[in-house]
């Protein structure tokens, strides 16, 4: 076993009542940045067909942008509630996941997958209905030479991701939570989707306060002509 071609043993998921939480209060994945102070959002990948609200825990892979020895194997490792989280250093010439794997993935019960490159077979992924995030299609498929790494902290959509960690999707794209703040931000998740509630009853009876727009503006010194 050596750095860049290994297989680590699972690491500590998110808690299961938890998870529960979160998949049954399916929280808006911007409700949940916010709660984060901006942070955790996945940048550059968009879910690559409609599909349920994503909710699962990170099982991480770290690949070369043209290879998926290792994503294989990754399949063959996860189970039921697994989200598979590629960082393949957002490569943009060669898919790594496609229609056939998408659909092991399915059958295997995961949650979804996330990869920072590329997938192909988009009507296939739209049939399946599982959720899938990535930077974009193109119809190349990858080489299966390795290596390769499961398990391991990876850097997906610039943003990192330890094995364990809590991933959510819908369409806006994905968030990723780390494991051990993931009930905190649960309930400020809550608060941030409360007081968007409380804003939309505001819009719809002609409430909404705005006279925060030109306080803000004169605090930063700006002339008003």
């Amino acid at each position: 076993m050596g750095v860049g071609n290994r297989v680590l043993p699972r690491a500590e998921s998110v808690a299961a009542e938890t998870l529960e939480r979160f998949r049954a209060a399916a929280f808006p994945v911007a409700n949940v940045a916010d709660a984060m102070g901006r942070f955790g959002a996945l940048r550059g990948l968009r879910r690559m067909a409609p599909a349920p609200y994503l909710v699962g825990t990170a099982l991480t892979v770290r690949t070369r942008p043209s290879d998926n020895l290792m994503v294989h194997k990754a399949l063959d490792l996860a189970g039921p509630g697994d989200v598979l989280v590629v960082d393949a250093c957002g490569g943009a010439d060669y898919a790594i996941v496609g229609g056939l794997m998408c659909r092991y993935a399915r059958r295997r019960g995961l949650a979804g997958l996330v990869v920072d490159g590329m997938v192909r077979d988009d009507d296939e992924l739209t049939e399946l209905g599982l959720p899938v995030y990535a930077a974009g299609i193109s119809p190349n498929g990858p080489y299966k030479d390795g290596p390769g790494e499961i398990n391991v902290p990876v850097s997906c959509g610039r943003t990192p991701v330890l094995p364990g960690d809590l991933v959510l999707g819908d369409a806006d794209g994905v968030v990723v939570v780390p494991r051990a703040d993931a009930e905190q931000v649960r309930r400020e998740a809550e608060a941030v989707r409360g007081n968007e509630r409380g804003v939309v009853a505001a819009i719809e009876r002609d409430g909404w306060d705005r006279a925060w727009i030109d306080r803000k503006l004169a605090a930063n010194g700006c002339a008003d002509g």
